[in-house]
């Protein structure tokens, strides 16, 4: 029987073989389509690039398992090897689509790694417990994050939303950071009132309502997503947040009243929210009517969307092929899909791959998330089980957001399909999300003659 670590490697070898296979049917597509173009050339180049790039990304995937295997020996074997496979759609999807940013992807992804390498080194002996001590100083980062766009010389306005900071040339998302500082906040806040939370209350309407000593952090979280939202004018960042607040909520104490009242209260928000703040307003209206001639061709109006359902439609069951999809106007003209290598690179993935690729990639993440709460059930501490199940409902939630908009579910929005779209601060980030769930899953694995 393979040990975990062996499994785990194993499991990497789909994640370098979708590589090769990705770029193989790119670039022999690529040069098929150039005039006079031989089919032996194609052929050979095509192998011998697409085994180098698979070369490449199965020796990262390879140094971090080897961290992995020798910092966290017992921890759970199928978490990495799922990211590696939504890594390698990613990267693969990113360079169909513009090679450019696929080098920068992969630059961020090395250094996603090396993060992710840091994180579980720095945790291996004492665990993820250790976050607690720093939990306001790291709930204090996570507030700042949040709202760094929107100060001016660094935040930029990107489609009526504030979302991206600038220092010089690096760009990033500081909202990455933020969904894992609140998370580490949460957790530890829950952890320390969980039994005044499920014992004490009242019973109104049938509903328990806690007392407002222990109510007040979650009015006070509450009020941090709204005012997020009306500084930012981001729906999807403040709707991944909150979703994790109540899902921690429910799993900390057990009761539905709790996360019932909070989705009342973010929809009373929401709803204020959208009818007076105009972006949030417009893309509401864009999301009811996507199709309408006037809010098609007006500037910042449906067109994104509209583009997004056609590009869906097309795709059909099983899609029209790698590099097949028309993403740009004859001689790289106007793009016919805004934007898609990040908000809607999962419309081009059911284009290209049809609604099977799609239905696949997203059984991957719902395996993701099916083991990383696993790994809160087995947790061995209450801080541990919140920060697993807090981390597994962020992605859930993030994944949520951005397929949801794209397939008009939910209005649209800018939140990253993880580890998929481009990205650079989502991609770090999001590594180290992987390594803190990994830590919590080394020590709940752990057998008894191991535990310290």
């Amino acid at each position: 029987m393979l040990s975990a670590r062996n499994r785990e490697l194993l499991g990497l070898v789909p994640a370098a073989v979708l590589v090769i296979a990705g770029f193989t049917a790119i670039f022999i597509q690529q040069e098929n389509n150039s005039p006079g173009a031989s089919t032996n050339l194609a052929l050979n180049h095509a192998s011998s690039t697409s085994l180098t790039y698979g070369a490449i990304f199965l020796g990262l995937c390879l140094a971090a398992h080897l961290v992995i295997r020798f910092a966290l020996p017992h921890a759970d074997p199928y978490l990495f090897p799922l990211v590696a496979v939504l890594a390698s759609v990613g990267i693969v999807m990113v360079y169909r689509i513009e090679p450019v940013l696929a080098r920068q992807q992969a630059q961020w992804m090395v250094l996603g790694l090396v993060l992710f390498a840091a994180t579980i080194l720095a945790l291996r002996k004492h665990g993820v417990g250790v976050l607690e001590r720093y939990r306001y100083t790291i709930a204090a980062v996570g507030i700042v994050a949040a709202v760094l766009p929107r100060l001016p010389g660094i935040g930029e306005q990107v489609n009526g939303a504030y979302l991206d900071v600038h220092v010089g040339s690096v760009s990033f998302q500081p909202a990455e950071l933020a969904k894992i500082a609140i998370v580490i906040f949460l957790a530890s806040y829950l952890r320390d009132n969980r039994q005044i939370l499920v014992t004490a209350g009242r019973r109104v309407l049938g509903l328990t309502i806690p007392p407002m000593k222990q109510f007040g952090p979650m009015l006070i979280v509450w009020g941090a997503a709204m005012a997020t939202l009306l500084i930012t004018r981001e729906l999807g960042t403040t709707l991944m947040f909150y979703g994790a607040f109540l899902a921690l909520l429910y799993v900390a104490t057990g009761r539905l009243s709790f996360p019932l009242i909070g989705l009342v209260l973010f929809a009373v928000g929401a709803w204020f929210v959208a009818v007076h703040v105009s972006h949030v307003h417009a893309r509401v209206v864009d999301w009811e009517r996507p199709l309408d001639p006037v809010l098609y061709k007006a500037p910042g109006g449906s067109y994104q969307l509209a583009q997004s359902l056609f590009a869906q439609a097309d795709g059909g069951l099983l899609g029209t092929g790698f590099d097949q999809s028309l993403l740009r106007g004859p001689h790289h003209g106007p793009s016919i899909l805004p934007v898609p290598e990040s908000d809607m690179i999962y419309a081009v993935i059911v284009n290209e791959l049809g609604l099977v690729g799609a239905a696949a990639l997203l059984l991957v993440y719902l395996l993701f998330i099916a083991r990383g709460l696993k790994t809160a059930v087995l947790a061995r501490d209450s801080f541990s089980k919140l920060l697993a199940t807090g981390l597994s409902f962020v992605i859930a939630m993030q994944v949520f957001v951005i397929v949801g908009g794209v397939t008009r579910v939910i209005p649209l929005t800018g939140v990253t399909l993880p580890f998929v779209a481009y990205g650079g601060s989502s991609v770090v980030m999001n590594f180290v999300l992987v390594a803190l769930l990994l830590v919590v899953s080394d020590r709940a694995r752990r057998p008894h003659h191991a535990r310290r």
